[in-house]
């Protein structure tokens, strides 16, 4: 083993991926030949991905398998339950940055068509596993329309992308590239009602403000964490936003508002986008 493989294995391993994996990725040898590649694009996505001048490397991943933590909430309050978010948020951080680490152990620009995924196990009802899962790309000479001297982000790592191979060709075409992944997260405890307010509102079309204030306050704090990543990665902007819910094992007045999309960058000044035009099908 070179002294280049032992320092990226060493890498990998910090990172906490384990030694199947590092096996893994050293078989790929991209550019090799007779090595393949592996993806999960789909064939359009990989022609796509192709024809904007990146190559796929192969298939990378991180996983996390997560114990969240037990915190409890007042139950005439909203709040967020911060121990239950940051935990949430670590375990995917600690995911995505395993799937980086693998792509750039085999010399990936980027990795595209990710997906972060959350399972609950069978472990126990408080153990969940995170995965991210995606195709690491390299850059070819004259990508996205040549002039581009680098494709990574401002902290030297992959860019990842959750766009779909066919939004990617677009952005590409159109002149910008993906920065990276950017996510917010927010467990928070919504207050039940007080019998008095329950009974009160019997057959009454009212609104019910403090459910109201207690799920838009959520979703701000979702948003604003998610917009915050955006904001270290020196991006224009977020594309492809996600904004999910998710109950978990918490019940009905515990819930998760997860904030996700894909930071952008401008490559060039002169943005030549691409007229759609009209397709006629002739299929009967």
């Amino acid at each position: 083993m070179t002294d280049q493989n032992t320092t990226e294995a060493a890498g990998l391993s910090a990172a906490g991926v384990p030694q199947d994996a590092v096996g893994r990725l050293a078989e790929l040898q991209p550019g090799r030949k007779g090595s393949i590649f592996t993806s999960d694009l789909s064939v359009n996505e990989f022609l796509l991905v192709r024809e904007v001048g990146f190559r796929p490397l192969g298939l990378v991943l991180g996983t996390s398998i997560y114990h969240v933590g037990l915190q409890i909430g007042r139950w005439g309050k909203n709040q967020e339950l911060d121990v239950l978010s940051q935990a949430l948020y670590h375990a995917r951080e600690l995911a995505m940055t395993r799937m980086e680490a693998e792509a750039d152990a085999i010399g990936a620009d980027g990795i595209v068509g990710v997906r972060l995924d959350v399972e609950m196990k069978e472990f126990g009802s408080d153990i969940a596993e995170f995965i991210a899962v995606g195709t690491a790309v390299k850059a070819e000479e004259g990508a996205g329309g040549g002039g581009v001297t680098e494709w990574r982000n401002n902290k030297r790592q992959p860019f990842t992308s959750d766009l779909s191979g066919q939004d990617f060709w677009t952005l590409i075409r159109a002149g910008y590239a993906p920065l990276g992944m950017v996510m917010g997260s927010c467990v928070y405890h919504i207050a039940h009602q007080r019998m008095g307010s329950m009974l009160g509102n019997i057959g009454r079309n009212v609104e019910i403000e403090q459910f109201t204030q207690a799920l838009y306050d959520a979703r701000e704090l979702a948003m604003s964490r998610m917009q915050a990543e955006a904001e270290e990665l020196h991006a224009e902007g977020i594309v492809g936003v996600q904004l999910r819910q998710h109950s978990h094992t918490w019940g009905s007045h515990t819930t998760e508002f997860f904030a996700i999309g894909t930071a952008v960058r401008p490559l060039r000044a002169d943005h030549v986008i691409d007229r759609p035009t009209m397709v006629l099908s002739l299929d009967s």
